[in-house]
């Protein structure tokens, strides 16, 4: 018997199919456009705190007794502590228990608790669009692998597209208009966006592939597997006592003169098998760091071999860097935040040919103009909530989108619509700029806050420009 579907399963299924389609190309382009700005969050940081003290050269005596003297003050003391040290891209101290953290001025006082709660609502609708963790780290890694495969299947079916690389047909139809700026953006940044699809994919396989190769070579024990990369933890039997990070901190001059050391990390605190690691970044090399072990009494004892071991275990520790461009200063920043925004503009064109090549308009067109453009408002807005305000940032951020979605679909014109959010983003980008002076008034002034503020203040122009080109422009039925 052959079955013949109804025309109102018809219906349903494609629209299913096109909410599935539309679904997917939203959550694409807001990984996308927080991951350009998340290359950034060192930067975002130091802006939600202009006040903190920042230093580049510090005393090993001072920072020994900043933290010894933490650890014994009575504060809710974890069995990971950290010691973050200042660097040229952030020249900040801190010290930090699992939970929180608190900035060390350069007399080593402890200072006032670090707060970058935007930043971090940032990164985590990157890394995991604001899910559980452990759900939202699959999604994206499969959005990661999506991506690869939408890379080469686009590849091959353009066979043109290399030899097309600088044709823009900017005059014709809304459809060749937004293929053409779709395939030349994909050609330009191709090697780019093949890395960090495969690299954000990788993130979230990483646990799957864990358990899949503790299964096939160690007896379903993931913990020797973790052990096989990262090494054995020490065993060690000591008298409670101060941790020598000077003593270390001078060593490392001989042990890896070449090395910067960025961060300390102490391992079973106030366990007689207490111990701590010197994490350092060697110049030239793309591993996140090597690690310098040494007891409480500052005998180094090894290292966990990233930087010169199995190329396996280099590959994984360079991942991080890789991803998220952290490896050659502010220039590759810059050049990942421009490539970051064609990879956006890619995934935005992308659902715009889809939408032009129907015959119709829709909801859809509607849903797809607040989300793209509600964004970036709803990225501001969050930012003025949490840094001039104090309120959270999550609800307000998918509240924005929300408003900025039923707005469109109210104007039922995608051009009307655009102009409207454009204009909302410059006024919501000056009430930004406006709070974030009244708040920290001299502070506002820091190199570090100068800079992103006036990088706010030039995407406010790019959106009131384009909001200005468009008001002659014809409104679409």
């Amino acid at each position: 018997m052959r079955f013949t579907p109804s025309s109102a399963l018809v219906r349903k299924s494609l629209s299913s199919h096109s909410w599935l389609g539309l679904t997917v190309g939203a959550l694409m382009y807001l990984v996308c456009l927080s991951g350009m700005l998340a290359v950034f969050y060192p930067e975002f940081e130091r802006w939600e705190q202009p006040y903190a003290d920042e230093f580049s050269s510090f005393e090993f005596r001072e920072v020994d007794k900043a933290f010894n003297d933490f650890l014994t003050s009575g504060a809710a003391i974890t069995p990971h502590m950290f010691l973050v040290l200042p660097t040229d891209a952030v020249p900040r101290m801190r010290i930090a228990t699992e939970n929180e953290s608190w900035f060390v001025d350069v007399d080593g006082s402890v200072a006032h608790a670090e707060k970058n709660d935007w930043t971090e609502m940032l990164l985590e609708l990157h890394l995991y669009l604001h899910l559980p963790s452990s759900w939202g780290m699959i999604l994206v890694s499969a959005l990661g692998a999506m991506l690869c495969a939408l890379i080469i299947s686009g590849l091959m079916a353009h066979p043109k597209i290399f030899k097309d690389a600088f044709n823009f047909r900017t005059r014709g139809s809304r459809h060749l208009e937004q293929a053409d700026i779709h395939n030349r953006l994909s050609v330009w940044g191709v090697p780019f966006h093949l890395m960090i699809a495969i690299t954000g994919a990788y993130f979230g396989l990483a646990l799957p592939i864990l358990a899949v190769f503790a299964d096939a070579n160690y007896g379903g024990d993931r913990d020797a597997v973790i052990e096989s990369v990262f090494g054995k933890e020490p065993e060690l039997r000591q008298e409670k006592g101060p941790l020598a990070i000077g003593s270390a901190l001078r060593q490392m001059r001989t042990l890896a003169p070449q090395a910067d050391p960025f961060l300390i990390t102490a391992h079973d605190v106030g366990e007689p098998n207490q111990f701590f690691s010197i994490s350092a970044t060697h110049p030239g090399r793309m591993i996140y760091s090597e690690n310098y072990l040494f007891d409480a009494s500052g005998v180094f004892l090894r290292t966990d071999g990233f930087s010169d071991g199995e190329p396996g275990k280099q590959v994984v520790y360079s991942i991080y860097r890789l991803h998220f461009g952290h490896f050659g200063g502010l220039p590759v920043k810059i050049v990942y935040g421009l490539l970051g925004l064609a990879l956006t503009i890619v995934s935005v064109t992308g659902v715009n040919v889809w939408l032009a090549r129907r015959r119709t308009r829709n909801y859809l067109n509607d849903v797809w103009t607040g989300i793209v453009w509600g964004t970036p408002l709803a990225l501001v807005v969050s930012a003025f909530t949490q840094v001039a305000l104090g309120i959270p940032s999550t609800g307000i951020l998918w509240l924005t989108i929300f408003a900025a979605t039923v707005a469109a679909l109210r104007l039922r014109n995608e051009k009307r619509a655009t102009r409207a959010l454009q204009v909302a983003f410059v006024i919501a980008a000056g009430l930004l700029l406006a709070g974030y002076v009244l708040r920290f008034n001299r502070d506002a002034m820091t190199p570090a806050a100068l800079v992103m503020n006036l990088s706010l203040l030039a995407t406010a122009l790019v959106f009131g420009a384009l909001a200005w080109g468009r008001r002659d422009e014809p409104a679409n039925a």
